[in-house]
C-alpha cells in the first residue's frame, strides 16, 4: 500500500511539472456542431423556464489543433457553461491527455481587476479648471467590496477619492478566459495537426412539445399541430448545429456543477463611506452590466430579463421521429442555432382530420358519499394511421381552440403525456356543468346477471363474507343531445362489484361503466358492493 501510495505521489509530482512547463494552444473554432437535448427528467409538461432549466444536452463538436511537440495544455473556449468536465470524451487526440479541467473564471471587469492586484497600474486625473491629465505610477493593493485601493508615491487612497475624474489602466493578468473553456493537458511525441471530436454533457438545457388543436364545426374531427420548443439557458450559443431532442424519462444522476465565475460590480468607494454623487453615471452603468451578467452571459434584452425566442418554420419537412433504444428521438431536419440564452421553436407535425369522439366520464371511490358534481369533458382519439396520426406523440402542453362566427376562439389549454402509437389520445376540457352525477347509498337489494363474479387468485381462500353495500349513480344529462359517459370504480380492499342494473366493463384494471344517457333525461345506476375476509391459503 506505501508503495502504491508513493507511484501516486510520483505521477502527480510529474503531472504538476509538465503543467508548469506546458505549452498554451487553443483548438480552433468549431468546424461543425451537434447538439441533442434530453427533457427535465422531473418535467412531465408543462411550459419552461429559461431561469430554471433542469434538462441537459450532449454537445459535439468538430475542431482542428495543431500542437506543438511534448507538453501542451490545450484549451477548447467557447464550450457550454453548464459542461460536466467528468463527461468530457475526445476522439482524434494521441494517446497522451494527462488531465482535463474545466475553467469557470470566465473574463469580467471585476476579474480582471482581481488578476491585476499587486500589479502596477497607470492612474488617470484630469484637472476640471485647466483640463490636463496628469499620470501617476501605482499598484493596485485590493479590489475587495470596500472598493479599489491604491498604493502610489504619495500613499495610499481609494478610487475617485481625490475629487478629480480618475481611470486607470492596466496590464490584464493571467488566469480568466473571455468564453467558458475546457483544458486539456496532453502530450505529443512530435508536431501534429489534427481534426478533433470534443463530446460532452452539459446542464441548462430544455426542450417541450407544444400541441395546438383546432375542433371542427361539428366537434367531430380536429387539426392538430405541434412545434418542439428548445431552450439554452448557458451563454455559450451553438450555430447552426444538427439539432436533435430525446423523448422518454431519463435515470441521470450527477453532482452539482461549480458556477462560471462571471464576478461582480466594481465599486468605488471613498472614507468613511461613498456616496452615488461621488460616482460618473458611466460607471454606475458599467457596475450594473457587470453585476447583471453574474448569473449568465446574456444578450442585452435577456440581461433586462426578457426571454428572446425564435420561431423557425419548415414548410415542407418537419421534425423526424427515430427509435433510440426504449425512447424516442425527434431529428430536426435543417441545421438550426440553438442560441444562448434563448428558446427557438421548430415544427413537429401538422395533421387533420383526425377523427375525434366527445365523452364524460367520472371517478367514484367505493364508501363514499359525494353531494352533486360536474363530470368532466374529454376529446379522444385512437394514435394510429387510420385515424391520421400513427406517430409517437411526446408529452407537453395542447391548446383547444374552435371557431364561432369566423373567429378561432381559445377553449382550453392542458397537458399531454408520452402516447405511443395505438395508444388512446385524450385532451382534457375540463368540468361539464351541464352533466352532474351524485353518489347514494341505499339498503334495497337488486338481482342482476350483468356482472359476473372474478376468479379467486391462486393461494387465495374465501373465509366470510364482512357485509354488502348498495350504491346508486344519479347521472343528469341537460345537453340537448345524448351522450356516452365513463363511470369508473376504484374498489377498496377485499371488495368486488357482484351485481349491477347496467353491463359492467374494465378499463387499465379498474371497473367501468360505459353507458349513453339521452339528452335531457336522468339515469340511475345501481350496483352492489361485497366485502369479504381473504387469507392465504397454506
Amino acid at each position: 500500500m506505501r508503495a502504491r501510495r508513493e507511484i501516486l505521489a510520483a505521477a502527480f509530482t510529474c503531472i504538476h511539472a509538465a503543467a508548469a512547463s506546458a505549452a498554451d494552444v487553443t483548438a480552433e473554432p468549431p468546424l461543425d456542431l451537434a447538439v441533442t437535448v434530453y427533457r427535465a427528467p422531473a418535467r412531465s409538461g408543462g411550459s419552461i423556464d429559461l431561469d430554471a432549466l433542469r434538462g441537459f444536452a450532449l454537445v459535439s463538436e468538430t475542431r482542428v489543433v495543431r500542437l506543438p511537440a511534448g507538453v501542451s495544455r490545450l484549451r477548447f473556449e467557447g464550450v457550454a457553461d453548464g459542461i460536466e468536465a467528468q463527461s468530457v470524451i475526445i476522439t482524434g487526440l494521441p494517446p497522451g491527455i494527462l488531465e482535463k479541467n474545466r475553467d469557470a473564471k470566465v473574463l469580467s471587469p471585476s476579474s480582471l481587476l482581481a488578476a491585476t492586484v499587486d500589479k502596477p497600474v497607470e492612474l488617470e486625473r484630469t484637472d476640471r479648471k485647466t483640463g490636463q491629465t496628469e499620470r501617476v505610477a501605482g499598484m493596485i493593493l485590493s479590489d475587495a467590496d470596500g472598493g479599489v485601493v491604491f498604493k502610489t508615491a504619495e500613499g495610499i487612497e481609494a478610487l475617485r477619492c481625490s475629487g478629480l475624474p480618475e481611470t486607470f489602466r492596466f496590464e490584464p493578468g493571467d488566469g480568466p478566459a473571455a468564453r467558458p473553456s475546457l483544458s486539456v493537458l496532453v502530450r505529443t511525441p512530435t508536431a501534429t495537426t489534427s481534426q478533433v471530436t470534443l463530446s460532452y454533457l452539459s446542464r441548462g438545457f430544455d426542450w417541450a412539445a407544444d400541441y395546438s388543436a383546432t375542433l371542427s364545426a361539428d366537434g367531430r374531427s380536429m387539426a392538430l399541430g405541434a412545434w418542439v420548443t428548445l431552450a439554452n439557458s448557458n451563454g455559450t450559443a451553438f450555430p447552426s448545429a444538427n439539432t436533435q431532442v430525446v423523448a422518454g424519462r431519463v435515470n441521470r444522476e450527477t453532482d452539482s456543477v461549480e458556477p462560471l465565475d462571471f464576478g461582480g460590480p466594481i465599486l468605488a468607494n471613498c472614507w468613511p463611506r461613498g456616496s452615488t454623487s461621488d460616482i460618473p453615471p458611466q460607471l454606475l452603468r458599467f457596475a450594473y452590466a457587470a453585476k447583471a451578467t453574474r448569473g449568465m452571459v446574456a444578450a442585452p434584452s435577456a440581461m433586462m430579463g426578457e426571454a428572446l425566442q425564435e420561431v423557425m418554420v419548415s414548410a415542407q419537412r418537419n421534425v423526424a421521429e427515430e427509435q433510440l433504444g426504449d425512447l424516442k428521438l425527434y431529428r430536426v431536419p435543417e441545421r438550426t442555432t440553438v442560441s444562448s440564452r434563448q428558446s427557438k421553436q421548430v415544427r413537429l407535425l401538422d395533421r387533420s382530420a383526425i377523427p375525434i369522439t366527445t365523452v364524460y366520464r367520472a371517478s367514484l371511490s367505493a364508501d363514499e358519499i359525494r353531494p352533486t358534481f360536474a363530470a368532466d369533458r374529454v376529446l379522444r382519439s385512437v394514435n394510429t394511421q387510420a385515424n391520421h396520426l400513427g406517430v409517437p406523440l411526446p408529452s407537453g402542453r395542447v391548446a383547444v381552440f374552435a371557431w364561432h362566427d369566423g373567429q378561432r376562439l381559445l377553449l382550453r389549454e392542458s397537458n399531454v403525456r408520452d402516447l405511443a402509437v395505438k395508444e388512446e389520445l385524450e385532451l382534457d376540457m375540463g368540468s361539464a356543468p351541464d352533466v352532474q352525477v351524485a353518489v347514494v347509498h341505499e339498503a334495497l337489494q337488486i338481482d342482476s346477471t350483468q356482472a359476473k363474479l372474478l376468479p379467486l387468485l391462486p393461494g387465495v381462500t374465501l373465509r366470510r363474507v364482512r357485509r354488502e353495500q348498495m350504491e346508486r349513480i344519479q347521472i343528469s344529462n341537460a345537453r340537448a343531445a345524448s351522450i356516452q359517459i365513463e363511470l369508473s370504480v376504484d374498489l377498496n380492499d377485499g371488495a368486488e362489484v357482484i351485481r349491477a342494473d347496467h353491463p359492467l366493463g374494465s378499463k387499465n384494471g379498474r371497473p367501468v361503466f360505459k353507458l349513453t344517457i339521452p339528452a335531457q333525461r336522468t339515469l340511475i345506476l345501481r350496483y352492489q358492493l361485497q366485502y369479504q375476509t381473504l387469507s392465504k391459503s397454506r
